[in-house]
């Protein structure tokens, strides 16, 4: 039973894998949202890294853990548990850098946050979509005109995106301002 339940981890699929990153972006993100909002309305305590001062954002722990999962999936190659686990730390590092995609855009203090949540439904449509996707052996013509037509819609979307976050940043940006100004402490 025990090499049964080892050899099956050493054959997962990418479409298991890919529900497992899903799983994980998902809840790595909401978390992060529900934290920081919890933080910014002052109902648990000031939980931010600051060096010197500077509020390292959690946009920079999903970087570094991408980083390192890329770097352990391309140099040791891992398979079974040891792959599932390389899963679950991506996922989450993609929560974490998604989290704050608005900083992606703008990198000054104040930035837009429906940006994060129109960013997260975008990438958790892909991984949604890459898990539950054919095979490429099964791939049809009709299967290539919906993924350029979702390629068009993205690059649509993004040019969308920057200019709704250029119109809320003149709208909020004084409000945004008036919040992150507030000492935390």
């Amino acid at each position: 039973m025990e090499d049964m339940q080892v050899s099956s981890l050493e054959t997962q699929s990418p479409k298991h894998l890919a529900r497992v990153v899903l799983t994980m972006f998902i809840l790595t993100f909401v978390s992060a949202r529900i934290l920081v909002f919890l933080i910014m309305s002052r109902t648990v305590p000031d939980l931010y890294v600051y060096v010197k001062g500077t509020h390292i954002h959690h946009l920079n722990y999903g970087i570094l853990l991408l980083s390192a999962v890329c770097g352990y999936l391309l140099f040791r190659r891992p398979a079974g548990q040891r792959l599932e686990a390389a899963a679950i730390l991506y996922g989450i590092g993609m929560g974490l850098t998604f989290d704050e995609f608005g900083m992606w855009i703008h990198l000054g203090g104040s930035y837009w946050q429906r940006a994060s949540w129109d960013a997260v439904t975008v990438v958790a449509s892909l991984f949604g979509l890459i898990a539950f996707a054919p095979s490429l052996r099964k791939v049809r013509p009709r299967h290539w005109v919906t993924g350029v037509i979702l390629v068009l819609v993205l690059i649509v979307f993004f040019f969308m995106l920057v200019k709704s976050f250029e119109y809320a940043g003149a709208k909020l940006k004084p409000e945004i301002q008036k919040v992150e100004s507030r000492d935390p402490h």
